[in-house]
């Protein structure tokens, strides 16, 4: 069985449904990662994902971003309360209270998404507290999730895999429309990972 049959039309719609609303959404420019809180030998193997994930959906990296600087930002800390340390973090997101929340909520990432005018994605910011259980996971598979959950709209946590790499490439065809909002999207999406 290929591996591509574990993602049918009805799966991939839920992989990006959230509180009823379908959104598949790509990047529409080239994206500028910047990784905040590892140690140098980790740093190594995230950065080296990220470049791996974006080559594989065909999708291009620059130095950067003629808006933010870098739009793709990666924050690693220990406990949540480190965020207030970063310099503008409400302005950075918009949510004063994201830490708190994030702390309150028990957490272990957080991933949030801006948009073009058009629906594409714009920037992406991801938090990751590792400590819990994230304390044990290996750095290489971490950093693969972490890369491919930056790439797509994905309304819930996903775990690196070979159908949802081989869904993400075909989500960035160029025959495809950038942004969609309508679950019929994800027959579109399974007609072609077959």
């Amino acid at each position: 069985m290929p591996a591509s049959a574990q993602l049918d039309p009805d799966r991939i719609a839920d992989l990006f449904t959230r509180d009823g609303q379908f959104l598949c959404a790509r990047w529409g420019r080239p994206v500028v990662p910047v990784i905040f809180g590892l140690a140098d030998e980790s740093l190594g193997i995230f950065s080296a994902a990220i470049r791996a994930a974006y080559a594989h959906a065909g999708h291009p990296l620059t130095d950067v971003d003629p808006d933010m600087g870098a739009n793709l930002m990666m924050f690693f800390c220990e406990n949540w309360g480190e965020l207030d340390e970063i310099p503008d973090i409400d302005r950075l997101t918009a949510r004063p209270d994201l830490p708190d929340r994030l702390a309150k909520a028990e957490a272990n990432t957080y991933q949030m998404f801006r948009f073009e005018a058009n629906g594409q994605i714009k920037a992406c910011l991801s938090f990751v507290r590792m400590s819990g259980s994230l304390q044990s996971a290996h750095p290489a598979n971490l950093a693969e999730t972490l890369a491919m959950r930056s790439l797509l709209t994905f309304a819930q946590d996903i775990t690196a895999s070979k159908p949802l790499s081989m869904l993400i490439r075909v989500a960035y065809d160029p025959v495809l429309p950038g942004c969609a909002r309508d679950p019929s999207h994800a027959l579109r999406l399974a007609a072609r990972l077959t």
